[in-house]
């Protein structure tokens, strides 16, 4: 069991299932509604303490009505809160998501109205006690600065980086993690193949693992000695929710990486335990047996 800290965002998801995409201008019936917690740092901390792991939040949290949702589904899972900012205005970032029974796609409109984690609150926390430190790409100059603060303070405590979207500088963030995961949204976005991709990042952090995932086709992996690696997805036998998958994708990643797998076993467990993501709603219930690779 290893000591995980998370920083990044948790938002409000208000979720609507349509039986197929509306045309603008459009009135349709809901087949389905919920409100529940989302956000990348926090759904990856959500599957980690079901792979048995101790996880820390911190990013920056509002004392308004809708942040009790998020506060009960964090302790649910033993999620500790202790090093956030927390703040007296504000709401809590709000995704309101239409998601399509017809192709299980889903498009989000967002609204943030908090500031962003920033260095003056991460520096106070004591780094020596985590095992792993992971980051969303965002907020970078701040993001750049914590990352070394942390390479000072800790140089031997493992960072892993989850790069999304492209932001302007995010390449400065790269050469200080020791595992980079990618969604292949930044390889169409830099006009790379996600092998193309991945072999650029490596000039420029040579050290790292670095994954990108494939979607439907499951994920591709440049270890540090280069070799390029391949794990095909498990998709469910019905298709039921995308949301997350990416970030149920590098909770497996990091707990492959402290059970000290090789990144081949790594990418096949981490894209087992995505499709058995998106056979679900929600994250309840991703635990180890949901990999079921035989190599524990």
């Amino acid at each position: 069991m290893a000591t995980i800290l998370a920083v990044g965002i948790a938002t409000l998801d208000v979720i609507n299932e349509v039986a197929s995409y509306p045309r603008e201008d459009a009135e349709v019936r809901a087949l389905s509604h919920s409100v529940r917690r989302g956000g990348n740092a926090t759904n990856t901390l959500v599957v980690l303490s079901q792979l048995g792991h101790n996880c820390e939040w911190a990013g920056v949290w509002a004392d308004e009505p809708d942040a009790r949702i998020l506060r009960a589904d964090l302790d649910r899972y033993a999620i500790q809160t202790r090093y956030c900012r927390r703040v007296g205005q504000g709401k809590i970032p709000t995704s309101y998501i239409t998601c399509s029974r017809a192709t299980a796609s889903r498009t989000i409109v967002h609204y943030r109205d908090l500031p962003e984690f920033d260095f003056g609150s991460f520096r106070g926390i004591p780094l020596d006690t985590f095992d792993w430190v992971h980051f969303e790409g965002r907020n970078v100059g701040e993001t750049l600065r914590m990352m070394e603060h942390l390479r000072y303070r800790c140089p031997g405590v493992p960072v892993s980086l989850e790069v999304e979207k492209a932001r302007e500088g995010i390449e400065a963030l790269f050469p200080y993690a020791n595992l980079l995961l990618f969604a292949q949204a930044f390889a169409d976005y830099c006009g790379y193949s996600p092998e193309a991709m991945l072999q650029a990042v490596s000039e420029n952090a040579p050290h790292a693992d670095i994954v990108c995932t494939l979607s439907e086709r499951g994920a591709v992996g440049l270890n540090r000695n280069g070799e390029l690696l391949f794990s095909a997805a498990y998709p469910p036998a019905q298709l039921v929710d995308t949301l997350g998958a990416g970030d149920t994708f590098n909770a497996a990643m990091i707990d492959a990486a402290l059970r000290g797998k090789s990144l081949s076993t790594s990418l096949e467990r981490a894209c087992r335990l995505a499709g058995a993501k998106c056979g679900q709603v929600g994250f309840h219930g991703l635990d180890r047996s949901r990999m079921s690779d035989g190599d524990d």
